[in-house]
């Protein structure tokens, strides 16, 4: 990966109207592309609202193909701006089948690649199962667990609910992803008190942080920020938390977010990745002989 990189991160509210977001996602991105980005990573379903907080059947036709509106519109962007840019899209790839997808274009060359969401979450406030199909896992086809090569390196791009599995990180880094990407959506219900908020927002933090540190890489988290209403009146709502950050090879902050919209731009040394890998040399001492059992769902 080209050394250093200026990474920025556009953190926005969005709403169920599509040009409305995406009119907030583009003006993100021209403000850090002024401070100088040359990477720009937003935030999980960035188009629309935070639909998954209740099950309807008619949110299906917010989806789209890979190449439809926003794609386009995404690509647009990336060839004007001449930037690297990691989207976000409700995806339709078939009749019935539908992806929860990030996607990323490489300034002139449009779509370089995407990668479907693995981990699925099924809570209250976050019924992802009625909506989303897990990605495929394919290295061979470069599906699931695979880095996607753009100019500026190879990125590691998972999203949300795959930031809490250090088995996704690791098979990133393992594939030779030089920098770890999540968009991600996720908040407090507003029921909560605030230390439980506290606890819940600080372990978030906390373990995409240790990735960083497990596999000597950069993180960029992206999340949405606003109140948004639980349409059906069944729950009380999310109050998206922001939050957004980036951290070096040694999970040390280089820059985070509030709860408002805003943009992060940070220049980050990627060379730290080798130094830092030298000296604590994880992939080294791995026990790769002895770890076949992380494939059971648990040792009775």
């Amino acid at each position: 990966m080209k050394s250093p990189v200026t990474v920025g991160i556009v953190q926005q509210q969005a709403w169920p109207d599509k040009p409305q977001s995406l009119a907030a996602s583009e003006a993100g991105i021209r403000d850090a592309v002024q401070q100088g980005a040359q990477l720009v990573l937003l935030q999980e379903l960035h188009a629309t609202h935070y639909f998954c907080q209740y099950e309807d059947p008619a949110v299906f036709d917010l989806a789209e193909p890979l190449d439809g509106p926003t794609g386009q519109r995404l690509a647009e962007l990336a060839r004007e701006l001449d930037i690297v840019l990691v989207g976000s899209l409700f995806e339709r790839r078939a009749p019935g089948l539908y992806h929860n997808t990030a996607v990323v274009y490489d300034r002139a060359e449009g779509r370089v690649g995407q990668y479907r969401k693995m981990h699925i979450p099924d809570d209250p406030g976050f019924y992802e199962k009625f909506y989303f199909t897990p990605g495929d896992h394919d290295a061979a086809r470069d599906e699931g667990f695979t880095p996607i090569d753009t100019s500026l390196g190879r990125l590691g791009v998972l999203v949300c609910w795959d930031q809490w599995y250090p088995e996704a990180a690791r098979l990133m880094a393992l594939a030779g992803a030089e920098l770890l990407l999540y968009p991600t959506a996720i908040g407090w219900d507003p029921n909560d008190d605030a230390a439980e908020k506290a606890r819940q927002q600080d372990a978030w933090t906390l373990i995409q942080r240790a990735h960083g540190v497990a596999n000597g890489l950069p993180v960029v988290v992206a999340n949405r920020v606003g109140f948004e209403a639980d349409p059906s009146s069944v729950g009380a709502g999310i109050q998206f938390w922001g939050g957004s950050f980036i951290c070096g090879p040694q999970g040390e902050l280089l820059a985070r977010a509030g709860e408002t919209s805003e943009q992060l731009v940070v220049e980050v040394d990627m060379a730290r990745s080798e130094n830092t890998r030298r000296i604590w040399p994880y992939l080294r001492d791995r026990r790769i002989d002895a770890y076949g059992e992380l494939t059971r769902r648990f040792r009775d």
